[in-house]
């Protein structure tokens, strides 16, 4: 094959750009790239933590969190440390579950738009 694709990075529509990237720092997230509009408002930006990458928009209509049809599965190196940042910030973080395909632990969180997080302990 002469050409492929060698990165996707998620474009996800948000009600508030600032304050999913504040959620998104809790996890370790940091900007790359932004936009504002003329009055300084964060239309867009793009967040990363290592290898994850992940971009949000401001959406044209409100978020309506029932009809999210994705889930995002995101890894840690220390689900437990994580889990207990989250709480002490004062964000809904599951419990750790142990199913047959992740032994190694995972959890979900939900992001101020409703969007699914499952977090899961990294080999």
């Amino acid at each position: 094959m002469p050409s492929h694709v060698s990165l996707a990075v998620p474009m996800v529509h948000v009600g508030d750009v600032r304050r999913t990237t504040a959620f998104y720092a809790l996890l370790g997230f940091a900007p790359t790239g932004v936009h504002h509009d003329d009055d300084g408002t964060l239309l867009w930006t793009r967040l990363c933590s290592e290898k994850a990458e992940m971009m949000f928009v401001c959406a044209d209509e409100p978020i309506d969190n029932t009809k999210q049809g994705v889930l995002f599965y995101l890894y840690t190196r220390d689900l437990v440390a994580l889990r207990e940042h989250l709480l002490s910030n004062n964000v809904k973080a599951g419990e750790i579950a142990h199913p047959f395909y992740m032994p190694q632990g995972e959890m979900r969180v939900e992001d101020p738009d409703g969007y699914c997080l499952m977090i899961a302990q990294a080999d």
